[in-house]
Formats: C-alpha cells, structure tokens, sequence
C-alpha cells in the first residue's frame, strides 16, 4: 500500500487517539499534592507530639513507606494510580509501591526466589545509581577540598 506523506499523516491523525493532557495533569497534580499535605500534616502531627524535627522527618518517612506499602499490599494503590497517574509516582508512597508490587507479583514463586529476590527488581537500580551517585559525590567533594 503506496501513501503520499499527506495521506499518511491523515491516516495516523485519524488512527491516534485523542490526548487527555489537561485532565490527566490535573489529576496528577491533585493527587500528588495530596499526598504531600498527608505527609505534612503527619509531619506537623509529630513535631506537636514532641519529636524534634529530624525526628519528626523520620517518622514522617516511616509512615509514608509503610502507608504506600500498606495500600498497595491491599490492591488500593493501584485503583489510585490508574486514576491519578504520575501524581502517584513522584512521593515517597511510589517509591513503597515500586519495592512492593514486584515482591507481591511474585510470591507464587516462594519467599526467596520470588518475594526476596525480585522485591528490588525495580527499586534496585534507584538505589544502586543514588549509593553510587552519593560515593561519587563524596569524592569530588573531598578532592576540592584538598586542592
């Protein structure tokens, strides 16, 4: 089948579907927003309760992990993912559900072969590329501060 450029470019006009961009934005930003309101609002909840603010950053973490992993453990960070998109992906709750629903995806397989050794299979290079980010950062800092 022989198209001319102005015929192909009909053709897939026709054939893509039609972008959802602002929609698909807004809902992102709204959902990833309010996970971080969630997060500061946990954080204010443990600076009130005493802790001091590195503490209190720390158990903000914590509890952001383990309510991503939670959710997602459940099968309800999925439902919000599909509704929020990238608005999931971004606060440390997407980085939970990245560790989790590989080790979920594979407990058929058993705890070592499948739950432990794939749990990391997508979190794995992220923190491989950030340990060794991190080294070489430290070198170049210590190499300007001896010159």
């Amino acid at each position: 089948m022989k198209m001319t450029n102005k015929e192909y470019a009909a053709y897939v006009k026709k054939v893509t579907p039609n972008s959802k961009l602002i929609p698909n934005m807004l809902k992102a930003f709204l959902v990833g927003g309010l996970i971080c309101c969630l997060g500061q609002g946990i954080l204010d909840g443990m600076k009130a309760a005493g802790l001091t603010e590195e503490s209190a950053a720390t158990a903000t973490s914590i509890l952001l992990v383990l309510l991503g992993a939670l959710l997602t453990g459940v099968g309800l960070y999925d439902d919000i993912a599909k509704f929020a998109g990238a608005g999931t992906l971004v606060p440390i709750t997407g980085f939970a559900n990245s560790v989790v629903s590989p080790a979920l995806e594979f407990k058929t397989e058993g705890y070592i072969t499948g739950t432990a050794a794939k749990m990391f299979i997508i979190a794995g290079p992220v923190i491989v590329f950030g340990i060794a980010a991190s080294v070489v950062y430290g070198v170049v800092l210590v190499l300007f501060k001896l010159i």
